[in-house]
């Protein structure tokens, strides 16, 4: 049976900004997404059935709730005759720490699942599928860095640098309904136009608020900006700092205190999936001629 092995890249939000709300309660937000290229890793297997096969590197995160399992049967939805897969996610991101992880994992699986089952769905329709799983697996989905508005998936490209950054994971987890609901929750940024979003003041909305209540995700954003520019990624705990090289961020990263756990990866402005799923369709065509 066909397998195919591809990666679910990281995301960074270079930075978060909520200009309003919705009448149904959801924020208007703006923000930068660029991937990192640390990322989980997946392979798809098909079956000779309709089952769908879910196996995790953590066991917490194998069962059905999860995003991956959820991102197959919309699509197995889709199918005229249904087909089966055996998913194997290597888990290797940090789990809720504002990375997009489990937004990714759904992405890479509809990208994944579209090849192998020859379902023909454009990259849209796969974006709009996505988005019933999280407000974040579209950027995912169409593979470019992208000025993002909306609940995050009104999405225009974009070339932001891509420097090395060191990730700090401080162990803490970090409820996002929380923030969200909090009164003190900066909602009133004046909106950026896409043109010029590098030279405005930017800011994660999410930081102040943060710093505030996970005391120990202040101490690493104090540790690290020692050493670079220094900003919170998402609604998670992650938060990160740009390097103008490798050398530089590991060099952070050999002082970081324990508890905390990290990682030095470069930003990347298109995701290495649409690059492999390329490949991987040309080599089809190949071989059929």
């Amino acid at each position: 049976m066909a397998t195919l092995t591809l990666p679910a890249p990281a995301k960074l939000n270079l930075f978060l900004h909520i200009t309003g709300r919705r009448a149904d309660g959801y924020h208007q937000l703006q923000t930068v997404f660029q991937f990192l290229e640390i990322a989980d890793q997946l392979s798809f297997t098909l079956r000779g059935d309709d089952r769908l096969e879910f196996q995790c590197s953590d066991s917490a995160l194998a069962n059905d709730a999860n995003l991956v399992v959820k991102a197959a049967r919309l699509l197995q939805a889709q199918q005229r005759q249904r087909q089966g897969v055996r998913i194997i996610l290597d888990k290797i991101l940090p789990y809720g720490g504002g990375l997009g992880g489990g937004s990714s994992d759904a992405a890479t699986t509809l990208l994944a699942l579209n090849h192998l089952w020859q379902l023909q769905l454009t990259v849209d329709e796969l974006a709009t599928i996505g988005l019933q799983l999280g407000a974040d697996v579209p950027v995912f989905v169409r593979g470019f860095a992208a000025f993002a508005e909306g609940v995050g998936e009104q999405l225009s490209p974009v070339s932001p640098p891509m420097p090395w950054y060191l990730v700090v994971d401080p162990k803490v987890h970090i409820s996002t309904a929380e923030l969200f609901a909090h009164r003190e929750l900066k909602r009133d940024c004046a909106p950026i136009n896409l043109g010029d979003w590098q030279q405005q003041q930017t800011s994660n909305v999410f930081e102040p608020l943060v710093r505030r209540l996970y005391p120990e995700v202040a101490n690493a954003l104090d540790w690290l900006v020692e050493y670079a520019p220094t900003r919170l990624t998402g609604t998670g705990a992650c938060l990160y700092g740009a390097f103008e090289s490798q050398e530089l961020a590991r060099a952070a990263l050999a002082r970081m205190p324990a508890p905390w756990t990290g990682f030095v990866a470069r930003g990347l402005n298109e995701s290495p999936v649409c690059q492999l799923l390329r490949q991987a369709s040309t080599d089809n065509l190949t071989s059929q001629n």
